[in-house]
């Protein structure tokens, strides 16, 4: 199922959180390489940060997209997933090296499927929809390693997370980027057109 001209421009309106996103994202990766000392504790303080910061903008894009978008739900389930997975790593610490890594796993293979599905429907629309497909296939990779290699230590988590959240959060940076740009012609065309 592909988006019509308006459902496009809808989804460029909202440019902005793709690229919150990206950049919470890649923010994340940094403080995971480079505060790998502070352990277990500071991943799981981040990790909810940033699941709860992205689960709410997905949220808040699939809301506002409802009437605009025939598949808005895709974001809400997005949303939901992150903030489900924020709120279990919270309240289940003690559990922290088991539970988070398949917890992350399984959040990244969902939030993985849901931008591959989102990069299909744009595809004839915009050019550069393969950077959310990507961004959806590094997730999906993420999530798969993690259930593969649950017993990876401790360090070699963190980095994996960091490197997996800073290529994530650059993919979504640039698609953000684009569609700021069809945003930002949306609204010419508009001026123009009511112009006359």
């Amino acid at each position: 199922m592909r988006l019509d001209i308006s459902e496009t421009v809808a989804l460029a309106s909202w440019w902005w959180t793709f690229l919150l996103r990206g950049v919470l994202a890649i923010a994340f990766g940094l403080v995971a390489f480079f505060a790998p000392i502070w352990g277990v504790a500071i991943l799981i303080v981040v990790f909810v940060a940033w699941a709860f910061i992205d689960g709410v903008t997905s949220l808040f894009t699939g809301i506002r997209t409802r009437t605009t978008d025939r598949n808005w739900w895709l974001a809400i389930l997005e949303g939901v997933a992150g903030i489900a997975a924020g709120i279990v790593a919270l309240f289940l610490p003690s559990f922290a090296t088991q539970i988070l890594v398949l917890l992350i796993a399984a959040w990244s293979i969902v939030t993985g499927i849901v931008e591959i599905v989102m990069a299909i429907r744009l595809r004839e629309q915009i050019k550069g929809e393969f950077w959310l497909g990507l961004a959806g296939a590094a997730s999906i990779l993420f999530g798969v390693l993690l259930f593969l290699f649950p017993a990876a230590g401790v360090l070699s988590l963190v980095w994996l997370i960091g490197a997996f959240a800073i290529v994530f959060g650059g993919f979504l940076v640039i698609l953000g980027w684009r569609l700021r740009t069809i945003d930002a012609m949306a609204k010419v065309d508009a001026a123009h057109d009511y112009a006359r």
